[in-house]
């Protein structure tokens, strides 16, 4: 690529990565400051800090990958190397994916209201059962991850760079043919954690609805604590869901570029977009969460004070 091309996506890409390191940072240190405070942590804490750290994780694969890409892309020409930094980026891309999931459905459990006695016997225990959990999925993602790396072989660099020759032989044909199937299953396996988030969005719409009409009935207001709750939680849950589907095109431009001519561009433009997905939604929970808007409120006056007085 072009140096001044080179230089600007990179640019774009640092900033992106700041704004999402700032607020996935914020989000970790204001519930370890509260739990080293109160001697306690609540499920929604666990579930956000777990997150936090998993997108954290995320945004530094992506940019540790950009920079390989940009400034020494003969890295990958060593299978090894490539086979790492794949097994990072899926297993930190599955557990962001699956912790906000886990958000997802504890919203439903705790601000739904449903009478059947599984979804009361699932809402008595859902506190306890978090941590085992988020575990769960840490195990999941780690399992899920693992056939990445049967297919990134030295002989699929090497094919590679021969994708603008006719000529292809069967060896080729068998590594790109492993590389793609494997793709395909793991953009499969996203389908479950997003299907999930999306049953607890509609679920959610019809716990509103049935709600609403229940006050309408009773002659009551219709902006209760209740259906701000129901309102709060479907937004922190229809964000994800469309940056989810950004995000998973982005991936899929990413790892589809061995095929694609100009292989490094459409990697970074793909990268690009996918660091929209953990920088953007961070702040979208942080303004969803009393505690951290709370929080966020307070270290914007002190910094304002601060200018102020040097100013002054």
């Amino acid at each position: 690529m072009p140096y001044k091309v080179d230089t600007t996506l990179m640019l774009i890409a640092a900033a992106e990565f700041s704004v999402g390191i700032l607020g996935n940072v914020f989000i970790g240190l204001v519930n370890f400051m509260d739990w080293i405070k109160n001697k306690k942590i609540t499920s929604i804490d666990y579930i956000l800090t777990g997150l936090a750290l998993s997108r954290i994780s995320l945004l530094l694969v992506i940019m540790i990958d950009c920079f390989i890409l940009v400034l020494n892309p003969n890295v990958y020409d060593n299978g090894k190397e490539m086979r790492i930094l794949d097994f990072f980026w899926t297993l930190t891309n599955h557990l962001s994916v699956w912790f906000a999931t886990c958000l997802s459905i504890f919203y439903l459990f705790k601000i739904a209201n449903f009478s059947h006695p599984l979804f009361l016997w699932i809402k008595w225990r859902i506190n306890k059962a978090i941590l085992k959990t988020l575990l769960g999925c840490l195990v999941l993602s780690v399992f899920s991850s693992l056939p990445v790396t049967g297919n990134l072989t030295d002989d699929f660099r090497r094919c590679v760079k021969t994708k603008v020759k006719t000529n292809i032989t069967l060896r080729c044909r068998t590594s790109k043919a492993g590389y793609a199937s494997t793709k395909v299953y793991l953009n499969l396996v996203m389908l479950l954690p997003f299907s999930m988030s999306l049953i607890s969005f509609l679920l959610l719409i019809l716990s509103l609805w049935r709600h609403t009409r229940q006050m309408q009935l009773n002659a009551a207001g219709s902006r209760d604590a209740s259906t701000t709750a129901h309102v709060g939680a479907m937004k922190a849950v229809i964000s994800f869901l469309l940056l989810f589907v950004a995000y998973c095109l982005a991936f899929l431009i990413a790892t589809s570029s061995y095929f694609m001519p100009e292989t490094e561009l459409a990697v970074i433009w793909g990268e690009l977009i996918a660091l929209i997905y953990p920088s953007s939604h961070s702040f979208i929970l942080i303004l969803g969460n009393n505690k951290l808007r709370h929080a966020s409120v307070r270290i914007l006056w002190k910094v304002k004070s601060v200018l102020k007085r040097r100013k002054c």
